[in-house]
């Protein structure tokens, strides 16, 4: 089978490995817009921070074992019925399924810039060459403004912030994060922020740009402007269905597919930021690489009845200085339990949603050693404990904080560690008992840590464990 990905995303390139590991019989070709190797775009604020390099964002190539992999290619036309596509240089390849793994694009609010050609000092944070842009402005700057105060967003503007930049962040609506969190909530964010030197504009709607020599100016609905050496938008994106609505096939929000990945042409499948399933477009990872394994099962014959079912997602904010976990709803539901802790003076927030003694949506921001167990029970639908204050404050009213600490020999097998891969600390161990024998021995096995990297101190943590406990078992 001829396979042809075009996308060489996070969505492309985790197609492109599953099916190398599936069906190594498969002619595979992955056709990639971009000139760079496939990279986690999830850690491009961390490179806004110099906190890694480039190369530490790269995705481990799948080129290779009957996979031939194009970089720096774009596809200008799909014909369906002769099941071929044309490249920007004029060549013709044929395929007998193709998958779209277009992505999505940044959205540029009508500012009066044009998206394809923005003024020196303006710039959107969506892709590496978005990234290299910005740090050639910011090396030489001293402030800098933030369009957009959603999760990249602020990611973006904590990032400038660890640069030592005077960042400003501005919002249109009245709290941070409106998708995933409250306005109490927001209000602790906007704290926390200023106390790592971002300062927060909410209700400001943004009405005009203008850029100069000497640095950008963001005119507000109102009159009011804001002036700085960088301005950085970061106001969503939009998933790029061009390509499949020419070709005919079936778009709305995003190229709808159904519980097999397969758009209105069976021969045509979308993953990632692109497709939509259900009428929800998740641009998110942990989905992206889901779908990624059910095509990959359903092309390489291995279970062709595979179905997508989307897993509870929980969204994750981990700065230096911040960790925010949002998940389920936050807006009020008849019937449901709701309970909250606030402390802003140490940046602290916690909110649960409970309904039928199951966790139907939660906030935990700052530091709470229960994090971890909320996750869980969100993840799995188990009843939550009867006390809940254990949830909220990390730790049960009145019982020492050393009998609630977690160690790995506690946690149950099926706990998941990584979130974006689905990896449990049973996986892991299971990886270790075969003979990995190092972090990266057992990363390079399971794919945990390679998302988000949020879970990079647990899988240490279990790894150290299973160390000592071998060392313990030599020595007995």
């Amino acid at each position: 089978m001829r396979v042809v990905i075009i996308g060489y995303g996070m969505a492309g390139s985790r197609l492109a490995a599953e099916l190398r590991d599936r069906g190594p019989d498969m002619k595979i070709t992955v056709l990639g817009a971009e000139r760079h190797r496939a990279y986690n775009r999830i850690m491009l604020s961390s490179v806004l921070a110099g906190k890694v390099r480039e190369r530490d964002v790269e995705i481990t190539e799948a080129a290779g074992h009957g996979i031939d992999l194009r970089p720096g290619v774009t596809v200008t036309a799909i014909d369906r019925a002769a099941r071929t596509l044309t490249t920007d240089n004029g060549e013709q390849i044929e395929y007998d399924h193709l998958v779209l793994a277009t992505g999505s694009r940044a959205i540029i609010p009508p500012l009066g810039i044009d998206a394809n050609d923005l003024p020196d000092r303006v710039a959107v944070f969506r892709t590496l060459d978005d990234c290299r842009r910005i740090l050639a402005t910011a090396s030489e700057a001293r402030s800098a403004l933030v369009l957009g105060g959603g999760l990249l967003g602020l990611e973006a503007a904590r990032g400038l912030a660890a640069r030592g930049l005077d960042t400003q962040v501005v919002h249109a609506v009245g709290h941070l994060m409106e998708r995933q969190l409250d306005p109490a909530a927001s209000a602790v964010l906007v704290r926390t922020l200023s106390s790592l030197g971002i300062t927060a504009h909410l209700d400001a709607m943004a009405a005009s740009v203008s850029a100069d020599a000497g640095g950008v100016t963001l005119g507000l609905a109102g009159g009011r402007e804001l002036r700085a050496d960088l301005l950085v938008v970061a106001c969503g994106v939009r998933p790029e269905t061009g390509l499949a609505g020419t070709a005919g096939l079936t778009v709305e929000r995003g190229i709808v597919v159904d519980d097999r990945m397969r758009t209105s042409d069976p021969a045509i499948s979308a993953i990632g930021d692109c497709a939509q399933h259900e009428g929800v477009v998740s641009g998110l990872v942990a989905p992206a690489w889901e779908q990624a394994r059910i095509v990959a099962r359903v092309l390489s014959g291995g279970d062709p009845l595979a179905r997508y079912r989307p897993l509870p997602v929980v969204t994750r904010l981990k700065a230096a200085g911040i960790d925010l976990a949002a998940m389920g709803t936050s807006a009020p539901t008849d019937g449901a339990e709701e309970l909250s802790f606030a402390d802003p003076v140490r940046g602290t927030y916690a909110k649960l949603t409970i309904v039928g003694e199951r966790l139907t949506g939660a906030i935990m921001l700052g530091d709470n050693p229960a994090v971890g167990t909320v996750i869980q029970l969100f993840d799995r639908g188990t009843p939550v404990p009867v006390d809940r204050r254990a949830l909220l404050l990390g730790r049960a009213i009145g019982i020492p904080a050393a009998t609630q600490a977690e160690s790995p020999a506690l946690m149950p097998d099926a706990a998941t560690v990584c979130q974006c891969n689905t990896v449990t600390k049973g996986t892991l161990v299971r990886c270790w008992r075969a003979g990995a024998r190092s972090v990266d021995d057992v990363v390079a096995a399971t794919r945990a840590t390679t998302g988000c990297g949020t879970c990079r101190d647990a899988v240490e943590g279990i790894v150290d464990w299973l160390s000592t406990v071998d060392s313990a078992e030599v020595a007995a």
